[in-house]
């Protein structure tokens, strides 16, 4: 059985910093893109950051792009998100994703492009 376990969320203020971990089971995904989505409460779900097989190519919605990084370690299964200078609308829960297939150096930052699904880990930044 596949699973992806976020850990790391909670509550931090404006300007801290949290390292989210992906840690996936079941099946190893050294040869899968990977990424992070986040859901604010009353708002869709939204790409946050993605990145290739071999974590030579990442992407990242415009919204976090300086302040936070996408980085994997193939060896122990595990993709991260590390956030800096958080802001209150940062707050969401925020959940990892795995393709099933192998990918060539591309990443993917539509929800419908992923197939494994993590429960999500709660960030919360106050003001």
């Amino acid at each position: 059985q596949v699973q992806l376990v976020e850990s790391g969320g909670g509550l931090v203020q404006a300007g801290g910093s949290l390292s989210l971990s992906c840690a996936a089971s079941g099946r190893t995904f050294s040869s899968s893109a990977m990424g992070w989505f986040r859901q604010a409460p009353g708002k869709e779900r939204e790409f946050v950051a993605a990145i290739s097989w071999s974590g030579g190519n990442t992407y990242y919605t415009d919204s976090v792009k300086g302040r936070f990084t996408i980085s994997r370690d193939n060896a122990k299964n595990t993709v991260y998100l590390q956030m800096n200078s958080l802001k209150p609308e940062d707050t969401a829960v925020y959940s990892c994703a795995a393709r099933s297939t192998f990918d060539s150096g591309s990443y993917y930052y539509r929800s419908y492009e992923y197939t494994y699904w993590g429960q999500g880990t709660q960030v919360t930044v106050s003001s």
